[in-house]
């Protein structure tokens, strides 16, 4: 028996958990020596004998006999199909998603420090390995879509980075949450990055990536003990940052709207992945409330054809977790925002991401419900599904 069985899910937020060895295939002996350098897993030592541990597990008769079972069980490593591409082919068999959009894990945060930092050249070759890599990962299933990492560092090299994933088949362009070290996010020489997502029908994607870069490192500073993650383990939410991690997404897409790319670019849809969604009724009001005050003045406001938050409900959708009231949520923004996700096999997505949405959702109407777990995604993804 499915985890999934009475209906269509799409599971906007999904992940590989990837190996030191992931990109080897694909990368420059430069590359992939940085790779292996930069593979943050936290405590890493502990995190090594981990991946080994699961390694076995995996190999082992009476483990794999409680695949089925323990599908939404098993984290990180030790998930079915969380590194192995034949057993994702299964996992999604027991899980019964209908389709799962696929984030890299230690490759996105490794490609949002060197996003930032100095070497062009090095953070668009590592982009271009590690997208080869987990395009190739989900090549095996067509349920599996995989997402594309497209620095924004350089105006050239995005467009460059874009245009190669979608010849290897990327079905979605990550882009940095944060903006841009040098320009914004809304620049218009990263038109032809949208211009290439709106023809082939890929959506342009925000994901988180490092929690605690959302705020200045001082915060930490407060004369107390630290405290600890999210689920004690190696990631980076606490509650101050989580507080935080809306800003990023509410700064770019407020610059994608003000600036008018979703107005030269009506057909282009963006996804805001595990960044929360308790904030956006609250920002599509600002949006507006902006846009009253400041339209008489500004050329560019004068520009729009919709008032900013109807551009939200037209092309942009967003990932509640699965601990946000998204019931209300949902009757504050409308019906058209909202996805399921999972958060596959990582920590943060419980071990039953479906019970508690339809908790949260058990009030609405069948329809709306349908939006939230099949149809808005499928707008999002350009009809996946249908």
């Amino acid at each position: 028996m499915a985890y999934v069985e009475d209906r269509i899910v799409h599971d906007a937020d999904a992940h590989v958990m990837e190996t030191p060895e992931w990109i080897e295939e694909f990368a420059s002996e430069r590359v992939q020596s940085y790779a292996l350098a930069n593979f943050d897993l936290g405590d890493n030592d502990a995190a090594m004998a981990e991946v080994e541990r699961s390694r076995e597990l995996h190999a082992d008769p009476e483990y794999r006999a409680r695949n089925a079972e323990e599908v939404m069980l098993r984290k990180n490593w030790r998930a079915t199909g969380s590194f192995i591409p034949e057993d994702r082919v299964e996992a999604l068999d027991h899980m019964g998603f209908a389709s799962q959009l696929v984030f890299p894990s230690v490759y996105n945060t490794m490609l949002e420090s060197l996003e930032y930092g100095d070497d062009h050249e090095l953070t668009y070759e590592t982009a271009s390995a590690a997208n080869r890599a987990h395009i190739a990962f989900c090549d095996i299933d067509d349920r599996l879509l995989p997402v594309a990492y497209v620095p924004l560092a350089t105006f050239d090299g995005a467009r460059r980075a874009a245009a190669e994933a979608l010849q290897h088949g990327a079905k979605a362009l990550l882009i940095p949450n944060r903006i841009p070290r040098h320009h914004a996010t809304s620049h218009i020489s990263f038109d032809p990055v949208w211009a290439m997502a709106q023809e082939a029908g890929v959506p342009i994607i925000m994901h988180v990536a490092t929690p605690d870069l959302v705020m200045p490192p001082q915060h930490r500073n407060n004369g107390l003990p630290p405290e600890p993650d999210f689920h004690g383990g190696g990631e980076n939410f606490r509650s101050v940052s989580y507080m935080a991690i809306s800003a990023p997404p509410m700064q770019a897409l407020s610059m994608m709207i003000f600036d008018g790319v979703f107005e030269r670019f009506p057909e282009l849809k963006m996804g805001v992945i595990e960044l929360g969604a308790v904030w956006v009724p609250g920002f599509m009001r600002q949006l507006d409330a902006a846009f009253a005050a400041f339209e008489r003045h500004e050329e560019r406001l004068k520009k729009l054809s919709m008032t900013p938050s109807d551009y939200v409900r037209r092309q942009i959708r967003v990932t509640p977790y699965p601990t946000e009231p998204t019931g209300w949520i949902i009757e504050q923004t409308g019906p058209e925002i909202c996805m399921f996700s999972s958060d596959f096999p990582h920590v943060e997505g419980g071990r039953n991401p479906l019970r508690r949405f339809d908790n949260e959702v058990v009030d609405l109407s069948a329809e709306t419900r349908d939006r939230f777990y099949r149809a808005n995604f499928e707008d999002l993804m350009g009809g996946v599904g249908v």
